[in-house]
């Protein structure tokens, strides 16, 4: 089985057969079977000999083939054992990739990329890649940022919609607590817009490619990062209405209180969350800590 032919749909359909796999629409299985696109995955992942890649559901080993071509090691995380003897036999080639069958949830990357450095000092960056199923997108890339997995980028493909809200901008519809959260953690990239007809089999909706990149120091300076979620939180809680009403009750402060709160740092109560800046919910995290500190 040759590495191109991994990616042809006959190869999705002849390891199936070989192997008795069926994709398990439950686990969100969408074979990228593009070679286009996974140059450009490849590309953008910008993998260095001595670096780490970490591959969150490697499916049948296409982009791990590729990872594997070019890092010092790969270490994949596939919680479908179905798929442990495909990848045992498509990854054969490889003497430097690792495969965890395991819930990536319930899984402690850094405790693997710590490891990995431990066996290997010569490592220099860590690189996260995957194809994520798109029922779990959000909680995943949540966990490896509030986790504070010590990796470099996390390139990832995403269903469109969930990858226009990450990379959106304040005032539109898109825009939201998922937004503010990662780019407070990261500066997001696009990679590629996918369609649908690029998987096996083909998915409801279009998908698209985005390289977070791990900012060394966060967006913006808080006194309590808890605090800032808080207020975000909060804040998006009841998109229709605004700061003024989302806000009221936020650390006890009544509505009198929180307009006088919001006034105090230039920002007009009438507002909306969505037309926030995430300098402006700083400011916000910052007043509010500072008043519940007082």
């Amino acid at each position: 089985m040759s590495q191109m032919k991994l990616y042809s749909r006959n190869a999705v359909r002849d390891i199936g057969a070989r192997h008795g796999f069926h994709a398990t629409k439950s686990l969100g299985q969408n074979f990228l079977t593009d070679k286009n696109v996974i140059d450009k995955i490849i590309d953008a992942t910008d993998i260095g000999e001595n670096d780490l890649v970490i591959e969150i559901g490697p499916g049948l080993g296409v982009l791990t083939c590729e990872a594997a071509e070019r890092a010092k090691k790969v270490v994949g995380i596939e919680i479908d054992k179905s798929l442990i003897p495909i990848l045992e036999f498509t990854l054969r080639e490889y003497g430097n990739v690792e495969i965890i069958n395991r819930d990536v949830m319930k899984t402690d990357i850094t405790d693997i990329i710590e490891k990995a450095k431990a066996e290997d000092p010569g490592i220099e960056n860590v690189r996260v890649v995957g194809n994520l199923p798109y029922y779990i997108t959000t909680p995943i890339i949540m966990k490896l940022l509030e986790d504070g997995v010590p990796a470099d980028s996390i390139t990832v493909m995403m269903q469109k919609e969930v990858a226009d809200r990450v990379s959106a901008s304040p005032g539109g519809k898109a825009y939201g607590a998922l937004t503010v959260a990662v780019q407070y953690y990261c500066e997001i990239a696009k990679v590629a817009d996918v369609p649908k007809e690029c998987f096996v089999p083909r998915p409801k909706i279009d998908s698209t490619v985005l390289r977070l990149d791990v900012r060394s120091e966060k967006a913006v300076e808080l006194i309590d990062e808890k605090m800032f979620f808080v207020c975000v939180k909060a804040g998006f809680s009841q998109r229709r209405k605004t700061l003024l009403n989302c806000l009221t009750g936020l650390n006890g402060m009544d509505k009198a209180e929180i307009r006088l709160l919001l006034e105090g740092i230039e920002i007009d109560p009438m507002r909306r969350a969505e037309t926030l800046t995430i300098d402006e919910f700083a400011k916000l995290a910052n007043k509010v800590e500072k008043e519940r500190t007082k």
